[in-house]
């Protein structure tokens, strides 16, 4: 058997056992033989990225766009994007996602477990979507769940009634068993050669998910590598992805290359789950991403790899780099809650199957809101607004002015400031917690004054107003540390130490507690002056810290936490915030002053 035949029976098997998304070649599909076909052929794909169930269109800040003019805009909103991709779609088009576009969502998608987000990602024609460490949120079970269907073990079936599945393919090529016999059915159709796939992939693993899934279009296969940020067990809840393991993207995606080149499939996409930072302010069409994690990748995968689609950093961009043979090859963003879509035109040659490069054109197209709405898609909507709107609209206190969840030059934000004072309220009964920590990227929107659509004032917050703004359901939780584990606690806040922190992540701390940082010195000699109520820590005192349940448990690689002792466990974090608000209304902005930087 031959090295191509012996990949197409591995590919079979898989297939059979939904390891491997493989689209059967269409009745009539061209061909390179004939005489009279074009020498190439047009493919356009249209991405999303980061839509975090938004199908309303997001507030404050994050509904807020800057266009190819550097004018700032309004942006985003399920049923302008599908204006804006029907606009954009044409019978050469194939519509891709590079993953959390479900998880941390606002209440009228989370409240249903995100099934009318993925419901509506089909409507609008979505193919292919790489996983994001979103898509982990509630634990692989729920994320199956989701891609093949039936109603929620715990919740039921949602008002629409059983769920039918995505129709769509979700991809995750570095997303692996930590068993290798956890699921024999990806070898299962392979019969007497299961053992030599098994020693073949030996170097990958055993797939938890589809690796690949390839789409055809004018006769020419393209195929498409999802990938995950390896970090993801650093930020996601363990227990939901204990058997699971993520290894590095590069390895994985190379293999997926290979395996695709081999039975025949040479124009190739990278759909990953993982970004760059970039310079502020710059057009979504400029290239000002700064070299990081998603340029790593961009920059090192297989040379057979055409184009790099990238998530996770809600940043827009695009750019070209070398591939290591030397060759430009794309590589863009578009930012995040369906607030840009990525527009990549190219062609691919008929002679070889391959993508044309220098034919690639990519343009990241802002889903403005002077467009109209798709009709059918905002009847959509508020059909599911009408069945959570009780709960959604109902009033639970009121503010002063926005909240915002924007770090200022301490690294703090007025919300997480708030959100800190609240956990510590929720947890001094019963959990004796005598400070609280939060985690930044657990405020995910901001609370802002105006009233929204649902017309309960300005300044009034409702239940989905703060639901938006912690989503995860997170459990607090209170664990004692020591004043040197707390140290340890918040240097780890930072890049250059032992833990890998992959960019400054500061603890939005509750009012009684202040520290001083300095931004020039060596990790772990950072963080000084730590006071409790105005008085000093020592490092051999014991503190009763008060964190979400994914901070004590080591997420967003704060490993000291887990050296806490004496875990008790209160309510949820959103029930927290809402108590907080309902008691101490109206809330005014905070003065962002718990932490003092020095150079």
């Amino acid at each position: 058997m031959t090295s191509r035949s012996f990949l197409r029976l591995i590919l079979a098997g898989a297939v059979a056992s939904g390891a491997v998304a493989l689209a059967a070649v269409p009745a009539g599909a061209a061909s390179p033989g004939k005489a009279k076909a074009p020498l190439t052929v047009p493919v356009r794909l249209l991405a999303l990225n980061d839509f975090h169930g938004n199908l309303e269109p997001p507030t404050g800040s994050s509904g807020r766009m800057v266009d190819e003019n550097g004018k700032t805009v309004d942006a985003g909103g399920a049923a302008y994007i599908a204006a804006h991709m029907k606009a954009l779609t044409d019978k050469n088009t194939i519509a891709v996602a590079q993953g959390d576009l479900i998880g941390a969502s606002p209440l009228l998608s989370a409240a249903y477990h995100d099934e009318p987000s993925v419901e509506f990602l089909g409507k609008l024609g979505l193919k292919v979507a790489a996983v994001g460490n979103h898509e982990f949120d509630e634990g692989y079970t729920e994320l199956r769940r989701i891609m093949k269907g039936g109603c929620h073990p715990v919740d039921g079936c949602s008002p629409a009634g059983p769920w039918k599945g995505a129709t769509f393919d979700y991809v995750g090529a570095n997303v692996l068993f930590k068993n290798p016999n956890e699921r024999t059915d990806a070898f299962a159709a392979l019969g007497a050669k299961q053992a030599q796939a098994k020693k073949l992939m030996a170097d990958w693993g055993v797939p938890a998910l589809p690796p690949v899934s390839v789409k055809w279009v004018n006769g020419v296969p393209i195929g498409f590598i999802g990938l995950v940020t390896q970090t993801t067990p650093n930020i996601v809840t363990a227990e939901g992805i204990k058997n699971l393991k993520f290894i590095d993207e590069v390895k994985a995606a190379n293999v997926a290359s290979k395996i695709l080149k081999l039975v025949g499939v040479k124009a190739q996409v990278v759909l990953v789950h993982e970004g760059d930072q970039v310079n502020a302010g710059q057009s979504p069409d400029a290239c000002s991403a700064v070299a990081g994690a998603g340029s790593r990748i961009a920059t090192q995968v297989d040379p057979e790899i055409d184009v790099v689609l990238t998530g996770h950093s809600h940043q827009a961009y695009l750019c070209k780099v070398k591939d290591p043979a030397g060759n430009d090859r794309l590589y863009s963003q578009g930012g995040s809650f369906g607030r840009v879509i990525t527009q990549v035109d190219l062609k691919v040659n008929l002679k070889n199957l391959d993508i044309d490069r220098s034919s690639v054109v990519a343009d990241n197209h802002v889903v403005t809101r002077t467009v109209d709405p798709d009709p059918d898609i905002s009847t959509f909507v508020e059909t599911w607004k009408d069945r959570v709107a009780p709960v959604a609209n109902k009033a639970i206190g009121s503010i002063t002015a926005e909240l915002s969840n924007t770090a200022g030059p301490s690294g703090e934000s007025p919300l997480g400031d708030v959100i800190a004072d609240a956990q510590l309220a929720a947890t001094r009964t019963g959990g004796n917690a005598q400070i609280a920590l939060m985690n930044p990227g657990g405020v995910r929107f901001p609370l802002s004054y105006p009233s929204s659509p649902a017309d309960e004032g300005d300044g009034v917050v409702t239940y989905g107003e703060a639901f938006a703004v912690q989503p995860f359901n997170n459990l607090m939780q209170v664990v004692t540390l020591t004043g040197a584990q707390l140290k340890t606690v918040l240097e780890q806040q930072f890049t250059g130490g032992p833990n890998n922190q992959p960019f400054n992540k500061i603890l939005q701390p509750s009012a009684n507690f202040t520290y001083t940082y300095s931004t020039s010195a060596a990790w772990g000699s950072k963080v000084s002056d730590m006071k409790i109520d105005g008085v000093p820590v020592t490092d051999t005192q014991t503190i009763r810290v008060a964190a979400n349940n994914f901070l004590v448990g080591g997420g967003d690689a704060f490993a000291a936490f887990t050296e806490g002792t004496d875990l008790w466990s209160g309510p949820l974090d959103i029930d927290a915030f809402v108590a907080y608000l309902g008691a101490n209304s109206p809330v005014a902005p905070p003065a962002t002053n718990r932490i003092t930087v020095t150079g």
